[in-house]
């Protein structure tokens, strides 16, 4: 099974520091909820979507859980509650940014929780650390794998 974590930060932590360093106790606090990181991709640097003008670190982690797509997705957020993630603006500068990218093969278009992530194949800070860690992951409404798609995002920049 692949459940696929996308973590982002661009603002420092008062305790954790850093963006980079946001990222690392970011997986840690995942462990602690029993989301548990099997791969985990080097920590890029990018630019920002839309407003904000501070930079992001980025990264991608494979996830062993127990947990069903829904719980897990409250799950993420609880533990950006608890970093001191305010969700008052869209792509504005973050503590902590976790994106649930895909649940193995599992489709769901509308509400709360769309899988895959319907953003991912656009998105060179999900798809650059993805390349890393499964690359041969297979979209299953694109049918492209992630080596396909980066390409396709690559070329397109």
């Amino acid at each position: 099974m692949s459940i696929i974590i996308a973590l982002g930060s661009n603002r420092p932590h008062g305790r954790h520091g850093p963006p980079v360093r946001v990222i690392e106790a970011a997986i840690d606090a995942l462990a602690e909820d029993g989301i548990r990181a099997v791969h985990r991709s080097r920590i890029i640097d990018t630019p920002p979507l839309g407003p904000s003008t501070r930079r992001y670190a980025n990264a991608v982690i494979s996830v062993e859980t127990n947990l069903p797509p829904e719980a897990l997705l409250d799950a993420l957020h609880r533990v950006e509650d608890r970093f001191g993630r305010k969700r008052q603006r869209r792509w504005g500068a973050r503590v902590l940014d976790l994106d649930l990218i895909a649940y193995d093969q599992e489709v769901r278009g509308a509400g709360r929780l769309q899988l895959p992530h319907p953003q991912m194949s656009l998105r060179f800070f999900v798809l650059g650390p993805m390349l890393e860690i499964a690359p041969t992951w297979r979209h299953p409404i694109l049918r492209l794998t992630v080596r396909q798609m980066h390409a396709r995002l690559t070329r397109r920049l």
